[in-house]
């Protein structure tokens, strides 16, 4: 009887559990806004992306895209990324902060390399009235509002999302905390990985490289160095195998080159 007992006592405390997380999930887009942008922010559909990371949207006939991103905040920066391709490099960033001495500051960033040095405040290719723009905190959450205006209709869209411990000085960004990037379809309010070009391309030059001079080579030299004893079919595997070794680290130089001139050409179109 005892056993029954606590059996139904655990099942009850998993149910009140997950009903506890849903309960927390529906809260984290049911909450209102703070009254400071409810006037021009009110009426946006509600996803959470990523951790804590919520994201609130609305996109106008003149494609005008409103958002408000919010997450927990103590202290630090907190920015929203909008790539061509998918990469950081190349990408324009809305970052979002409160200063040292309360004031807050919302500012866009071209990311141009991964020095901070590269990394280059009103600059980028998003288009906006810095006169939009607002950051409020409030019960220990930071939102992020601003206004983007786009030359037609966003869909699928390549986001950033990252954020850092330290405080900006003079619009200096630290190293990021932690960072992600997918792929937002504004018109479903779905999120999906990052898995096509140019991630695509990049684990394939990596796995090319790997295979071809990682194992194919040391397999023909060991061919050449071991197996002489077996004459001439030694000499006709190592060759082969080196011939196709080659052939396969070709590809995966020319898919590095590829890789290398793509990056090139975003951070050059980035603003």
């Amino acid at each position: 009887m005892g056993g029954v007992v606590a059996s139904v006592a655990a099942t009850l405390l998993v149910v009140l559990g997950v009903a506890s997380v849903a309960t927390a999930q529906l809260e984290t887009c049911n909450g209102d806004l703070p009254p400071v942008l409810a006037a021009n922010y009110s009426g946006l559909a509600c996803q959470p992306v990523w951790n804590n990371f919520v994201l609130r949207y609305h996109q106008d006939k003149n494609n005008v895209l409103r958002i408000v991103l919010s997450t927990m905040y103590s202290t630090g920066w907190v920015g929203m990324g909008f790539s061509r391709v998918g990469l950081m490099i190349g990408s324009s960033s809305m970052v979002g902060w409160i200063g040292k001495k309360g004031l807050p500051h919302i500012r866009q960033f071209a990311l141009r390399g991964k020095r901070s040095s590269k990394v280059v405040v009103d600059r980028g290719f998003l288009v906006s009235n810095d006169h939009d723009h607002t950051v409020v905190v409030q019960q220990a959450k930071i939102y992020l509002a601003f206004q983007l205006r786009f030359s037609c209709r966003l869909t699928h869209q390549h986001i950033i999302m990252a954020f850092g411990n330290s405080i900006p000085v003079k619009n200096k960004l630290t190293r990021h905390q932690d960072k992600t990037s997918f792929t937002f379809d504004f018109t479903t309010g779905r999120a999906s990985v990052d898995g096509s070009f140019p991630y695509g391309l990049r684990r394939a030059h990596g796995a090319l490289n790997v295979f071809a001079w990682g194992v194919l080579m040391p397999i023909s030299a060991i061919l050449a160095r071991y197996f002489r004893r077996m004459d001439p079919l030694w000499f006709y595997l190592h060759v082969g195998v080196q011939f196709v070794g080659f052939i396969i680290g070709l590809a995966g130089v020319v898919a590095g080159v590829a890789l290398y001139n793509k990056i090139q050409t975003d951070t050059k179109t980035g603003g």
